[in-house]
């Protein structure tokens, strides 16, 4: 278990601590519920499904966070919710998943927090991620992360390939953290401040079809696709003939 340096009542939970004796007090009497949220990783976005409308797993990032040992589990307990306190504690882990290694290079692209719901009724939880992560989802689209949210609905949400496939199922409520990647353009393409955050971060990245969809995007709502960056042309060492022709 990871706990915040400086606020102590966040806390992240790896699968090895969903298994440890004695269980940590915070996961009493949910540790089979957190177990069932690992195996649904495991078992459903790490594996390729029949109405995907791709090859591959459902979720490209899930085992390699998992093999990583950065595929982390928080949690907010209570069977009823309060708003101002879950964006708060949200807010809490969104800014510690920031600081948490891998903080950049490829591998932080597989960095997961999971925040679960473990107490709350099903059908209460589902506005509430629902709205949650439509509500909080710009702020954190600023930052260059994303903020997906998963229940048993499941979020009326269709695949990229499928639209009639509704991927966002999960055993738990939760909402989950992670950096945005190239690919995250079709969610973000909607709303022009969700897709400025896009343009600031992948605006040139991807295959060719994709920035054409990007700078389409972006001209219906106004916006300009930033220039290229351009990193300086590396210093390359003269030879021996090169300098004595330069002093010649």
């Amino acid at each position: 278990m990871l706990t915040h340096p400086d606020r102590p009542g966040l806390a992240l939970f790896e699968a090895a601590d969903l298994v440890a004796e004695p269980l940590h007090p915070r996961i009493d009497g949910i540790a089979d519920r957190l177990r069932g949220v690992i195996r649904w990783a495991r078992e459903y976005l790490c594996e390729p499904h029949p109405d995907l409308g791709r090859k591959g797993p459902v979720c490209p990032y899930a085992q390699g966070s998992l093999d990583r040992g950065i595929f982390y589990l928080a949690v907010y307990r209570g069977s009823t919710v309060d708003l101002v306190e879950l964006d708060e504690l949200l807010a809490g882990y969104r800014d510690w998943f920031r600081r948490l290694d891998p903080v950049s290079g490829p591998a932080a692209q597989f960095k997961t927090i999971l925040v679960t719901l473990p107490d709350l009724a099903n059908e209460t939880a589902r506005p509430i991620i629902d709205a949650a992560q439509e509500r909080l989802k710009p702020a954190y689209t600023e930052q260059g992360l994303m903020i997906g949210e998963f229940h048993d609905g499941p979020p009326a949400k269709g695949g990229l390939w499928n639209p009639d496939f509704l991927p966002l199922n999960s055993p738990l409520p939760l909402l989950a953290v992670r950096h945005m990647v190239a690919n995250d353009f079709p969610f973000l393409a909607d709303n022009p401040v969700t897709l400025a955050a896009y343009l600031r971060h992948f605006a040139h990245a991807g295959s060719v079809g994709l920035r054409e969809q990007v700078a389409a995007a972006a001209g219906r709502f106004g916006l300009t696709v930033p220039e290229p960056r351009t990193e300086p042309a590396p210093l390359r060492r003269m030879s021996m003939s090169e300098r004595i022709e330069k002093v010649s």
